[in-house]
C-alpha cells in the first residue's frame, strides 16, 4: 500500500483509503500464522506540516494452530492503528513513535505487517468436536489427563494411615 508524498502534501482535506493488502509474507516469518488472506485496510491519512498522520482499521482472518490439538483454528481479528511519518529531516531522533520517510514514496505495507503480528494471541483453542475427539490423548511417556471426576485412590504405602482418616469420619 504505497502514497506518492506529492499527492498527500497537496490534499486540501485528509485522504481516504480503502484496499486490499496482501501481507501473506507472514506466512514464512517466525510466528504462529500458518496462513492469511489479502486484509482489509481503511482509513484516512492527514497531513499537519511536515508530520503526515495515519489512521487506519485493518481487518482479516488468519490461520493459527490450536493450542490443545494443532489443527488448524480460523481467528478473526479487526483493529485500528495509528502511525505517524515525519518529512523533516530534523525531527526528534530516537523518537520511536515518528517514522522518517525516505524517498518520495511512502509504504504502509511493512507497518501494517508489523501491526497484525502484535494482534496474534499467545493461543487459540479450536471449538471443533470433530477436531477434540481426533486429537490425541496418549503417547510415550504422557497421557492427557481430564478434569472428570475421579475415584479417590490411596496410595497402597499410606493406606494404613487412611484407616485413621476413616475411624475420624465415623
Amino acid at each position: 500500500m504505497k502514497f506518492a508524498l506529492q499527492k498527500l502534501q497537496t490534499a486540501d482535506e485528509p485522504l481516504r483509503f480503502e484496499e486490499e493488502v496482501d501481507i501473506s509474507e507472514l506466512e514464512t516469518m517466525p510466528n504462529d500464522i500458518r496462513s492469511i488472506p489479502p486484509v482489509k485496510v481503511k482509513g484516512e491519512a492527514t497531513v499537519d506540516g511536515d508530520e503526515i498522520t495515519f489512521r487506519f482499521n485493518v481487518s482479516g482472518t488468519m490461520t493459527l494452530p490450536c493450542a490443545r490439538t494443532l489443527a488448524d483454528v480460523e481467528y478473526p481479528f479487526s483493529f485500528d492503528a495509528v502511525e505517524m511519518f515525519s518529512l523533516s529531516p530534523y525531527h526528534k531522533e530516537g523518537d520511536e513513535e515518528i517514522h522518517e520517510i525516505d524517498g518520495e514514496v511512502l509504504d504502509l505495507t511493512p507497518y501494517i505487517k508489523e501491526n497484525v503480528i502484535l494482534e496474534v494471541p499467545l493461543q487459540v483453542f479450536s471449538d471443533d468436536e470433530e477436531v477434540l475427539d481426533k486429537a490425541l490423548t496418549e503417547g510415550q511417556g504422557w497421557q492427557l489427563i481430564t478434569e472428570q471426576k475421579q475415584e479417590d485412590k490411596v496410595d497402597p504405602r499410606l493406606a494404613e494411615l487412611q484407616k485413621f482418616l476413616d475411624e475420624d469420619k465415623e
